[in-house]
């Protein structure tokens, strides 16, 4: 029988955004996973849908696990009341860390740092190194012009059509937890293939 899920990377903004749905899904998100049982694993910053996730999954009761890189504990401000803070030597070794953490990942909105690391956990799966669930919660289109370039990708010759099958897209908070249920935990090579 395949292992349920336990934890959750969360991958989201240090900015709030510009329309106030992000921050109402990010507390959403934090709040859903606590109430789930699930770890919520993140970028560990204090600012931002990132501070907010957090703070709605500790105020929920749920365990979280921060992740940040030393250069960035002066800019996004750990979140004072995490579970557990873990500072990294930089960039990637903190996305080999989120990635060695968790069982799957939700891309919430975000900007470059966000698209970053989606990118990396989906081309690692692309590539084979995991099968961990991929989910893209795509809150007021957030996530739109990223499937568009997707199946440009695809249509150009650049990706495979089963580009799509790496990653679920879900329209709501709800709708990315029950993803989660039907989903289970994913497996890894070892970090040091990555």
């Amino acid at each position: 029988m395949p292992e349920p899920i336990r934890s959750v990377a969360v991958f989201c903004g240090s900015r709030p955004g510009a329309d106030p749905v992000h921050a109402a899904a990010a507390e959403a998100l934090g709040r859903a996973l606590a109430e789930a049982g699930l770890a919520l694993v993140y970028g560990g910053g204090g600012v931002g849908l990132m501070g907010m996730v957090a703070e709605a999954a500790i105020a929920a009761g749920g365990p979280v696990y921060g992740v940040i890189p030393e250069f960035l504990t002066r800019i996004e401000r750990p979140h004072p009341k995490v579970t557990e803070l873990e500072v990294t030597d930089g960039m990637h070794s903190r996305k080999t860390r989120m990635y060695e953490m968790t069982d799957a990942f939700i891309a919430l909105s975000g900007g470059l740092g966000t698209m970053d690391e989606l990118m990396e956990v989906l081309t690692w799966r692309q590539l084979g190194l995991h099968d961990k669930p991929i989910i893209l919660l795509d809150i007021a289109g957030w996530a739109q012009p990223f499937l568009a370039l997707v199946d440009h990708l695809v249509s150009a010759g650049f990706a495979g059509k089963e580009t799509r099958q790496l990653f679920a897209v879900a329209p709501d908070v709800p709708a990315a937890m029950a993803l989660l249920r039907e989903s289970p935990a994913g497996e890894g090579a070892p970090a040091r293939r990555l």
